[in-house]
């Protein structure tokens, strides 16, 4: 039987999220946009998913809630938009460990002449100062950009104390909290974030779908223009069946989240301690920080992350070497590198992200199965392939 430990790349569709999708698709397969009842009647999907996402964020509105195709989009919308709507500031803060959905399309408008990239320096836990963060943000700061949690360790950032310092300096706010909704409680209403990023997929909804927040107030202009879909800033029918699934998805965590977290850190803390004892030579990154309940970054020194990987994928168990963005990719992560992780270690890193269908089974068969594989890769001469 396969073992899934690589949840934020690979969660399964609840069975729930199914249903609602499959019904929205066989019954009301209505243009939303429509005047019609068939229309009114998908409609009523949209504003039900969009209820949904609201409450699972805490956003004020439903109005601030704009649906996309996922996390990518919603990172690449936001820039542009925040951009865009600060036309005599041209600098940009943005972490060092960010997503490459977020550093790759600001290196873009970097390379265009639009903007100044401005990379913030994290810790060896992978921590972001948010004195740091002061003393990068001026007046010609238009805005910050930070990962509530990051995607490859779970380390969880200080986003509601940077937020509040880059609105003290007239700053726009972005975070990118594909990987925190779910797992941590938001309440964006309560704090100075501007936009906020979501993807249905990490919390077990469907894949190509996600949102974006918009404070009411901020003009967003769309990235997909056109249509007057999302309030004329996403143009494009509405993907009605996927948003009814991420709905159900968002109404499902919520009544789930407090079990769902105490089960993945426990599984989590169990696994890092087990292993930790197996493999002395063993790290932990970010270990030092706050961190997701459901992720582990661990490197064993003197391997190979891909190596290890496809062993583990010969024996039935799903791992990966970080986000899924850098899948194939040889080379050490970008984010273990800010983080400084010991030449002995970062190239033996792994993810390991836990989900709530993730049983101590799982836990247990990894920390029998990993320890043989790691020194079968130790071997002299021998090779993965």
């Amino acid at each position: 039987m396969a073992i899934y430990l690589d949840n934020n790349a690979t969660t399964p569709v609840d069975p729930a999220v199914i249903e609602t999708m499959l019904a929205a698709l066989a019954t009301d397969y209505g243009n939303p946009s429509s005047a019609h009842q068939f229309g009114a009647t998908a409609a009523r999907h949209v504003r039900r998913g969009r209820e949904a996402v609201r409450a699972l964020i805490g956003a004020a509105a439903t109005s601030e809630i704009v649906f996309t195709s996922g996390g990518s989009e919603s990172n690449v919308t936001a820039l542009e938009a925040a951009v865009a709507a600060r036309p005599d500031r041209d600098e940009v803060v943005v972490a060092a460990v960010e997503h490459p959905s977020v550093l790759k399309p600001l290196e873009r408008l970097s390379a265009q002449g639009r903007i100044r990239l401005r990379l913030l320096p994290v810790d060896s836990a992978g921590r972001i100062d948010p004195a740091a963060v002061a003393r990068l943000i001026g007046p010609r700061t238009a805005l910050v950009s930070v990962q509530w949690a990051n995607s490859e360790t779970g380390v969880i950032q200080p986003v509601a104390e940077i937020a509040a310092l880059a609105r003290g300096a007239g700053a726009l706010c972005h975070c990118d909290a594909v990987q925190a909704a779910g797992r941590l409680a938001i309440d964006v209403a309560a704090t100075a974030i501007d936009l906020l990023s979501l993807s249905a997929h990490k919390i077990n909804g469907p894949k190509g779908i996600g949102a974006l927040y918009v404070r009411d107030g901020l003009p967003l202009a769309p990235l997909l223009p056109g249509g007057s879909q999302e309030r004329g800033r996403r143009a494009g029918t509405e993907n009605v069946p996927a948003i009814a699934g991420f709905g159900k998805a968002a109404e499902l965590v919520l009544s789930r989240r407090a079990d769902d977290i105490s089960h993945m850190a426990a599984l989590r803390d169990r696994l890092e301690a087990r292993l930790g004892e197996a493999l002395p030579a063993l790290i932990v990154n970010g270990a030092g920080a706050p961190r997701l309940p459901n992720t582990s970054n661990i490197a064993v020194a003197g391997l190979d992350g891909n190596d290890l990987a496809l062993l583990l994928d010969r024996a039935g168990i799903a791992v990966s070497i970080g986000s899924a963005c850098r899948a194939g990719q040889r080379g050490p992560s970008a984010v273990l590198a800010a983080m400084a992780v010991p030449v002995s270690h970062i190239g033996g890193a792994l993810r390991l992200s836990l989900g709530r269908d993730t049983a101590a089974a799982d836990i247990d068969a990894v920390i029998a199965t990993l320890p043989g594989l790691v020194a079968k890769l130790r071997l002299p001469g021998r090779a993965a392939a």
